[in-house]
């Protein structure tokens, strides 16, 4: 079941959605002034709630993932367009739905890269929560997907990104000039048993790691993972 601490303290029921975003563009414009005009990113906002709105069913927490969403893509689009800085390294993890893979994979590479690498995922069908395995397989390793939330692939990310790392979405993903694609190719997480769970999340930090290596010119950071289950089985 949803963790709704995760979102911050709920909303009230939207009687009045128009005047929620209507805040959201307000806050995101003085935000994002110095690269876009209101207008821009009123219409970027209008886009992520329709978007958001057609599979959301925790209605209450829906502005804070429509804000999210957006300032994401508006952040990405300014660094991809090279109107705000891009210091470090950014990797984009796709998978189908955003619940599982991709999760995973991304929430190991930010633990493992703190902030030399940008970390961003997307669903080419996302779904609407992170998979419960995907939380027990973090735990185990005493990590979490923070404030991480299943959302459609854009391609506002796909330009920001250095690297696109795809997991089982195919040719879903818009290919960009200049990025570099890899295609992680490993189970669906979705009918695993644990113990088999725990083997892609074990692959992907091997992985993660060797391509951390690259893009960082450094050594593995970590000791493979599948040496601490935390007890759980």
């Amino acid at each position: 079941m949803e963790d709704p601490s995760r979102f911050g303290p709920a909303t009230p029921p939207l009687r009045d959605m128009q005047s929620v975003l209507e805040r959201i563009v307000r806050r995101l414009s003085a935000r994002h002034g110095r690269s876009f005009s209101k207008a821009t990113v009123a219409q970027y906002v209008d886009e992520c709630a329709s978007r958001l709105e057609v599979r959301a069913h925790v209605d209450t927490h829906l502005p804070v993932l429509i804000e999210r969403f957006a300032d994401q893509r508006l952040a990405a689009l300014a660094r991809g367009l090279g109107l705000s800085p891009k210091p470090v390294p950014e990797v984009l993890f796709v998978c189908t739905e955003n619940a599982g893979r991709s999760q995973l994979a991304a929430a190991l590479m930010r633990h493992r890269a703190g902030d030399a690498v940008r970390v961003l995922t997307a669903g080419s069908r996302p779904g609407t929560e992170i998979a419960p395995v995907v939380e027990r397989l973090l735990a185990e390793q005493g990590l979490d997907v923070g404030d991480e939330f299943p959302k459609p692939l854009t391609a506002e990310v796909v330009t920001a990104a250095d690297v696109v790392v795809t997991l089982g979405c195919g040719d879903a993903c818009p290919v960009r000039p200049g990025r570099r694609y890899l295609d992680w190719d490993l189970p669906e997480l979705a009918g695993l048993d644990i113990e088999s769970a725990r083997s892609v999340r074990d692959a992907l930090a091997v992985r993660v790691d060797g391509l951390l290596h690259e893009l960082l010119d450094r050594p593995a950071l970590s000791e493979p993972t599948g040496r601490r289950h935390g007890g759980g089985a």
